[in-house]
């Protein structure tokens, strides 16, 4: 992994071994793509005050050269991300998908529609 790499986490404390999970994955990550040039992971806890149970929710940037991959899930899937590590592990595996998905662009595998082609209409003869 030879990009920066900042881990934060928002109304909790600290945890070494969230941490270490965190680091797991965006290792995984760099393995998937050479083009990383940074991440960011912001690991965020409910605020107390809320009565159902504590839904974790984990925000990812991965820069690559010329964009910004955003994994932001406003509002937890389901239950499930009452667990911080699976909460991250299913962020982390969002950040797969877009990261494969942006890589599929970058080689040409996926196919740019023009405008008049999406709305039906055909191209002008020449």
């Amino acid at each position: 992994m030879d990009f920066p790499l900042n881990i934060s986490f928002r109304n909790m404390d600290p945890s070494p071994a969230v941490e270490n999970r965190i680091r797991e994955k965006v290792a995984k990550l760099s393995r998937l793509s050479n083009r990383i040039i940074g991440c960011s992971v912001v690991v965020e806890a409910p605020h107390r005050h809320q009565h159902k149970g504590k839904l974790y929710h984990v925000h990812i940037d991965i820069s690559v050269p010329g964009k910004d991959l955003v994994v932001d899930r406003a509002k937890p899937l389901d239950q499930a991300h009452e667990d911080v590590y699976l909460a991250v592990r299913d962020a982390f595996k969002a950040a797969e998908r877009q990261l494969e998905d942006h890589a599929r662009r970058m080689r040409g595998d996926v196919k740019s529609h023009s405008p008049s082609s999406r709305d039906g209409a055909t191209p002008p003869a020449e």
